[in-house]
């Protein structure tokens, strides 16, 4: 930031740390002694760029990532005009799951598109099979639980809990207001 910016106010918002995405798997691991488990889905959500330059960084994320037989990819758009790819491992692997949403999310901040980025989901099951994603804002830094119920209602107990679990393993955010709720989010009510 230079000093113009500092005496007229301006700020730029903080750069995404997309390296932090390696501490899920420790997050999972506390998770599953808590008696949750990972989908093996995982998604990243941004806006649409004006042109077609970000479909084409999209198409080469996904032919790097289709290399693995165990992967599927998907696109959508959810009701809000959002737009997600979806990145299941039929496998469960979480260490490679992440590995492909850093891709997808590098690829975005490499062409110029960081600022279109909006977060990652990372998918889990409680025990009584209710969906759960471990989300990661790129412009705040941090992870929250999000955990939807029908009728676009929040299981704020355990979103709680989840908090709890993950704290010591990946950055929380601190701010509950900060925790917003992605309904239509792909692999989530």
């Amino acid at each position: 930031m230079g000093i113009f910016d500092s005496i007229l106010g301006r700020t730029r918002p903080p750069q995404a740390d997309l390296d932090v995405l390696f501490a899920v798997p420790q997050a999972v691991l506390s998770m599953g002694t808590e008696g949750f488990s990972a989908t093996g889905a995982g998604s990243v959500c941004f806006r649409d760029v004006e042109g077609g330059a970000d479909d084409t960084v999209m198409a080469d994320a996904e032919k790097l990532i289709a290399t693995n037989a165990a992967t599927t990819i998907d696109r959508s758009t959810d009701r809000f005009g959002f737009h997600w790819l979806t990145v299941t491992r039929t496998d469960q692997d979480v260490s490679g799951l992440v590995t492909d949403l850093h891709a997808v999310n590098s690829s975005l901040v490499d062409a110029g598109f960081g600022s279109a980025l909006l977060c990652s989901t990372i998918g889990f099951a409680a025990s009584d099979a209710q969906p759960l994603a471990l989300v990661y804002l790129y412009k705040r830094g941090s992870f929250y639980p999000f955990a939807p119920l029908p009728g676009d209602k929040r299981d704020n107990a355990l979103e709680l809990r989840v908090r709890g679990i993950v704290a010591q393993d990946v950055p929380i955010e601190p701010d509950l207001t900060k925790w917003l709720a992605i309904w239509g989010a792909p692999g989530l009510p």
